[in-house]
């Protein structure tokens, strides 16, 4: 689910003016301004390099091993009082904060290396927080985790890049291929955990005997079902409840020792300026300048908004309302395999074919799934002896989900390069003000209202892109009239 997408997905790649680089174990050395010494040659050697992005990327596999697959189950397993749905709002919102704030300021003093294990103690005490789950738990270890999150994203970001900017001086290879090349392994890794996580929830959920009657499921579930008919479909034994955040704990530590004990320390010039040293609003503010200067961004904030409310509705309605309360929620991570899976080879696919074909068809394809389900969602009954149709739905979503993800990115990216770091912070703001608000109603509202709330965004975000396209064509051709 992430982010930078959720917490995970695909990423704008910083630049960075680099001119200080030394390795944790080296002796300073006078640096040139692109960051090779003096000899021409990065400190890193390839072979240190390459371990490097290994390292990162199986440390970020074990902690979102635990945390996507935590995430999935918070709605079904911390139904009570909403805990599990105010959990999750409170992450985004804090993630709204810290994305704003923290990310520099933190980067500046730890740097890249240290910030990465320290920001996932965040979600260690999240899954802690399981353990017992109450508001008054989860909401304090929700903070700290959502603020933690961007930090960690960026020092990720950061570091790759940074490393990727050494292999190719070593290699004579083109920087931006080996930096896209970094990030695609990295990606490869990290969408395997919603594989790894949600195969432990459901091979530990596994039921001690049959289900009952599921009750009212589907677009007819409201939040009061749980407590009712079919609540046994969502309970489970404490001592399975404990196992399973035992393992998550166990595996987000395992990815602090890594990080902490392998990953090699690099310090850059730009991480000691003193405006980095600072907690200053100076991204808040040309975040809101570019919003309030741009017409084409103001239209982006629907289609924006609408990526935090599907990958919700995903990770906290469709799970709760039709696979825990249908299938039982020991199925609810077989399910999810599937999702993941469709979500990364999409993710995959799409971006090779878009190079050929362009982005708007990807877009029409991903509304047109997404709507198509939402309807299909109001009337449909789910009934257990039904499991194909909710691998069906679940891999079509995450078809839709892979256009939205990578297409968004890439349109922010390619509308706005002279003011990338304005633009991307736009994107965080907005799409988790989606996530924030879709959890905040989860426990309020019924599925049938909430597919109304989708389709209603969608259709909003539909209109107002088919306008950007229309801004940015005219934009295009002003520009080529005036070159001619």
């Amino acid at each position: 689910m992430t982010d930078n997408k959720g917490f995970s997905g695909e990423e704008k790649i910083p630049k960075f003016d680099l001119v200080t680089v030394t390795t944790q174990n080296s002796t300073p050395q006078e640096k040139s301004r692109d960051g090779e010494m003096k000899d021409g040659k990065p400190s890193m050697t390839v072979k240190v390099i390459l371990k490097n992005v290994f390292v990162v990327s199986l440390a970020f596999t074990f902690l979102f091993t635990a945390f996507n697959s935590m995430a999935n189950l918070q709605t079904s397993l911390n139904k009570e009082d909403g805990v599990g749905a105010w959990s999750m709002s409170t992450i985004y919102v804090s993630l709204i904060v810290s994305c704003m704030f923290l990310p520099n300021f933190i980067i500046s003093r730890l740097g890249c290396k240290w910030t990465i294990p320290i920001s996932m103690i965040g979600y260690i005490l999240f899954m802690g927080a399981n353990f017992y789950a109450v508001k008054g738990t989860m909401i304090p270890a929700s903070i700290i985790l959502g603020m933690g999150a961007a930090p960690l994203w960026s020092a990720k970001c950061t570091y790759l890049t940074q490393i990727g900017v050494w292999y190719s001086k070593l290699t004579n290879q083109d920087q931006d291929g080996v930096i896209n090349t970094f990030f695609g392994f990295f990606f490869l890794f990290f969408q395997t955990s919603q594989i790894w996580g949600n195969l432990i929830s459901s091979l530990v959920f596994t039921p001690d005997q049959n289900k009952t009657d599921s009750g009212q499921c589907g677009a007819a579930f409201c939040p009061s079902d749980a407590k009712g008919n079919g609540s046994d479909n969502f309970s489970q034994t404490s001592d399975k409840v404990y196992t399973v955040c035992g393992i998550y704990i166990a595996s987000a530590v395992i990815a602090v020792i890594i990080a902490s004990l392998f990953l090699d320390q690099i310090t850059l010039d730009k991480e000691t300026k003193a405006e980095d040293r600072k907690l200053s609003p100076q991204l808040l503010v040309s975040t809101f300048r570019h919003l309030f200067s741009s017409p084409i961004q103001v239209m982006l904030i629907p289609l924006t908004i609408y990526s935090g409310v599907e990958q919700a509705f995903i990770g906290g309605d469709f799970t709760k309302a039709f696979i825990s309360c249908s299938l039982g929620i020991w199925n609810l991570g077989y399910v999810m395999i599937c999702y993941g899976v469709a979500d990364a080879l999409c993710s995959f696919l799409f971006g090779k074919l878009v190079t050929y074909i362009g982005h708007i068809p990807f877009f029409v394809l991903a509304f047109g799934t997404h709507g198509g389900l939402q309807i299909a969602f109001l009337k449909w009954s789910p009934q257990s002896d039904q499991e194909i149709i909710f691998y069906v739905c679940a891999a079509l979503w995450g078809m839709g989900d892979a256009v939205i993800q990578t297409q968004v990115n890439a349109l922010y990216g390619h509308l706005f390069s002279d003011k990338a770091e304005a633009a991307f912070a736009n994107y965080r703001l907005w799409e988790s003000l989606g996530f924030a608000v879709t959890f905040a109603y989860n426990d309020y509202l019924c599925t049938d209202t909430k597919l109304y709330v989708c389709l209603g965004v969608l259709g909003t975000a539909v209109i107002c892109y088919t306008i950007v396209e229309v801004m940015a064509w005219r934009k295009k051709k002003y520009s080529a009239d005036i070159t001619n």
